[in-house]
């Protein structure tokens, strides 16, 4: 009987079951709800670092909403959201006030929210891969007085706020793959900016030297992923590839097993190469006693 309940579900209401699917997924006017992260889950994810400070790892988890139960973890140091599906992030990151770690990249965050100045410990903040644009930086964003490391690549930005020339403090800035067209003079003049990336941007300074270099120069990081997280056609040009390396690594000559020491001769080596000449010598004196042994230049004692 239960196996004949079960087919009449299937049977008479599979509209109804694919309707509801869809719309609890996708409601109108919003995102993907996203994956539910319990204040449980979001305790097992607290992990101590080997300098002693505490990381939530809620990386990777399909995340759509900001987890208002972490709050009551908002005394960690670190914080990992990146790799989810936020749009947004609200005004109660404040309560993070230990925070000196923020990883939000790879999101579809399009606004920071005014909050994110109270954040005084901050020295590290990655905002790379989103969808962030000129107006989505608030100027609060410019009292972060300690912030070390700011990742701003990979958005929509068209220009950057002069006011980030006061990030005194500031040692990394990421603005590559934007739409800058300039960069303010108060930003590339920070007393302690030792890396900025403004690589693919159409800034008039790169417009003629834009020359084709070899992509292995241009990495400047590497991310080990599994081949599960490639989608079809990045796994079949990562295998290319592999293969193309293998070709050349089979073309190329290997260095000999046998050691070569060109300015050194051993005494078995000359005595085998000289030996067929030394019992002709012989021969010789044998042919004429008058050959005295000793006297011969290549008599070898």
């Amino acid at each position: 009987m239960a196996f004949k309940g079960f087919i009449r579900v299937v049977t008479f209401y599979p509209q109804s079951l694919v309707c509801l699917s869809v719309s609890r997924e996708m409601p109108k006017g919003k995102g993907p709800q996203g994956k539910r992260i319990t204040l449980k889950v979001a305790k097992n994810a607290v992990r101590v670092l080997f300098n002693g400070r505490r990381r939530l790892e809620l990386g990777k988890m399909g995340i759509a909403t900001f987890p208002k139960c972490i709050l009551e973890l908002a005394d960690v140091e670190e914080l990992d959201l990146s790799r989810n599906l936020l749009r947004k992030i609200p005004n109660t990151i404040e309560k993070f006030q230990n925070l000196m770690w923020l990883d939000l990249h790879s999101n579809q965050i399009d606004e920071l929210p005014a909050a994110i100045g109270t954040l005084q410990n901050l020295t590290f903040l990655n905002l790379c891969n989103n969808k962030l644009t000129t107006k989505g930086l608030p100027q609060e964003l410019t009292l972060l007085r300690n912030l070390r490391t700011l990742n701003l690549g990979l958005n929509c930005l068209e220009t950057i706020p002069t006011t980030l020339g006061s990030l005194r403090e500031l040692i990394e800035l990421g603005l590559f793959d934007n739409s800058l067209t300039i960069i303010p003079k108060s930003v590339k003049k920070l007393p302690k900016l030792e890396r900025l990336n403004v690589k693919r941007n159409p800034l008039p300074e790169f417009a003629e030297e834009e020359k084709p270099i070899d992509t292995v120069k241009r990495i400047e990081s590497l991310y080990l992923i599994e081949k599960k997280d490639l989608c079809g056609s990045c796994l079949e040009t990562c295998q290319g590839e592999r293969d193309e390396l293998h070709k050349l690594e089979d073309m190329a000559p290997g260095p000999s097993d046998k050691p070569s020491f060109p300015s050194l001769s051993t005494p078995n080596s000359t005595a085998r190469d000289n030996q067929e000449e030394w019992r002709i010598k012989e021969d010789d004196d044998n042919d004429n006693p008058g050959n005295i042994p000793g006297n011969s230049a290549d008599h070898v004692p």
